[in-house]
């Protein structure tokens, strides 16, 4: 049972963001929560529209005074990641999300919490439904699928927008206005292999790694965080060299959009040599614990005998299909040389899973230059090419080029001083916002993201700071005050 937030100040924003939480929301899955956006347009007796593709439009007057200022695009999106950690019984599919506070933060039991987009989507909520906030006349988008693939913003038309200026609510920092971000591309790969019959003398004993930290594959990805798949490659390919194992399944890692925090593997060999195999686990585990101290303080790794598996991959192929993993470049690729400290390409060695003869391999590649997008999948794509496997590209999307100039960024720039007293950090990010897709059908439009503290998104860890969202709520509301009039 989740605990009461709707107490907690701005009480609007808490308790839509509570009611929203009760709303199975994931990737791809967006019924009920599109009907739910649906509803609670219509009973504000706004005018609210579903487009072809699922996104929700509610339109909402400018308040007594404001009549003449531009109208305000406020956007965000729908659908939140799903990730649970593996001792957590949860069924996303049919339970709301179970929020806990601590101290000044709001998080989830075992699961992620879904700030990540929740409170932008809560904050447009409480604007649609007051009748004491001042503020122009208001377009609340809200997309779906921006996790999986960005298909709400992808298919939006031209057109069902009159909007000016854009407010994007999808930004993790309260410190940071955000006026460009990454593209991304998915890269699937896959094929079969042939199987194995299993040594009869062989036993079977499946390989754990856990504990690491996660987190969300392009704001985190500078932070060096174990990766999963990653990590338990080479074990794999360790062991491989020290005793005559085979490997009968792998399952690593989840979401594209999430640093794999888990991988778990089952491998075969004579009970003499599992001292052998002990031995070569306890060494890199030591290894890896010393390099991820600070990274990941909870990384572990177990090994335990499970029921003999009846058959494993081909053993030259496994071989093959492992180098290929240690290959595949793995978080950042290049840093940017025209802003500083950001992260201008990357990669995401998102999941890896190998089992009953199939085997399948995502990854997410993002950067802000395009042309440096492709060259990075090709490499990856080369990558997996040599071990066969058949690779896919999907979901690409552009960057967001960023317009320091426009006049929103200077306006909010400026609020942002007096209200606080500092300087915001106004930034290009290497998530991917859907801002830089907007904009294909919308050109003229000014944009810029921003938003409260959150920690953790897309992993079980997440969490956002309750002071953080009162000072984003407040700056937000002075923004509304002091939209410019039209041209």
């Amino acid at each position: 049972m989740s605990v009461d937030i709707s107490s907690l100040e701005p009480k609007m924003l808490w308790k839509n963001f509570s009611a929203l939480n009760e709303v199975p929301r994931a990737s791809k899955k967006e019924e009920r929560v599109i009907r739910f956006m649906l509803d609670f347009g219509n009973n504000l007796g706004l005018k609210t529209i579903k487009d072809h593709i699922g996104n929700v439009i509610i339109s909402k007057p400018a308040t007594p005074g404001m009549e003449n200022k531009q109208t305000v695009v406020m956007q965000s999106h729908l659908d939140m990641v799903h990730q649970k950690n593996s001792d957590t019984v949860f069924d996303f599919d049919k339970e709301g999300i179970k929020m806990l506070i601590d101290g000044d933060w709001v998080k989830a039991e075992g699961t992620t919490l879904g700030a990540d987009n929740g409170i932008g989507v809560a904050t447009i909520m409480a604007l649609l439904e007051s009748t004491d906030i001042a503020h122009p006349a208001l377009e609340a988008l809200f997309t779906i699928d921006e996790e999986t693939g960005m298909t709400g913003a992808l298919e939006l038309k031209g057109g069902l927008l009159t909007g000016s200026i854009m407010l994007n609510l999808d930004t993790e920092d309260d410190r940071e206005l955000t006026i460009g971000c990454a593209g991304g591309i998915d890269l699937t790969s896959k094929g079969s292999y042939k199987l194995t019959p299993v040594d009869e003398s062989f036993k079977s004993y499946k390989i754990d790694v856990k504990g690491l930290t996660g987190g969300h594959s392009g704001m985190d990805i500078h932070l060096g965080r174990g990766n999963a798949n990653k990590i338990m490659n080479r074990i794999l390919m360790e062991a491989s060299k020290k005793t005559r194992m085979s490997l009968s399944t792998v399952n690593g890692g989840g979401l594209r959009n999430a640093i794999p925090r888990e991988s778990f593997a089952v491998v075969n060999l004579k009970e003499e040599q599992y001292p052998t195999l002990e031995k070569v686990i306890l060494d890199l585990t030591q290894l890896i614990t010393a390099e991820h101290e600070t990274t990941d303080p909870d990384f572990q790794v177990t090994i335990s005998e499970v029921r003999r598996s009846e058959f494993s991959v081909e053993q030259n192929f496994a071989f093959k299909l492992m180098r290929s993993i240690y290959t595949c470049p793995n978080g950042i690729y290049r840093m940017s040389p025209d802003i500083k400290d950001l992260v201008q390409t990357s990669n995401n060695l998102a999941r890896v899973f190998v089992k009953n003869g199939k085997y399948e391999i995502l990854c997410l590649t993002r950067s802000s230059v395009e042309s440096e997008k492709h060259d990075l999948a090709n490499a990856i794509t080369a990558c997996f090419e040599l071990s066969d496997a058949k690779v896919e590209r999907s979901g690409s999307y552009p960057g967001w080029q960023p317009k320091p100039n426009a006049d929103i960024v200077k306006l909010m720039t400026q609020i942002y001083k007096d209200k606080f007293n500092e300087e915001p950090h106004v930034n290009a990010c290497h998530a991917g916002l859907e801002c830089g897709i907007l904009g294909q059908n919308y050109p003229d439009m000014d944009m810029i993201s921003f938003g409260p503290n959150i920690r953790g998104a897309h992993s079980p860890d997440e969490k956002v700071q309750i002071s953080s969202v009162q000072k984003y709520w407040d700056f937000l509301l002075d923004t509304l005050k002091q939209i410019p009039e039209n041209a």
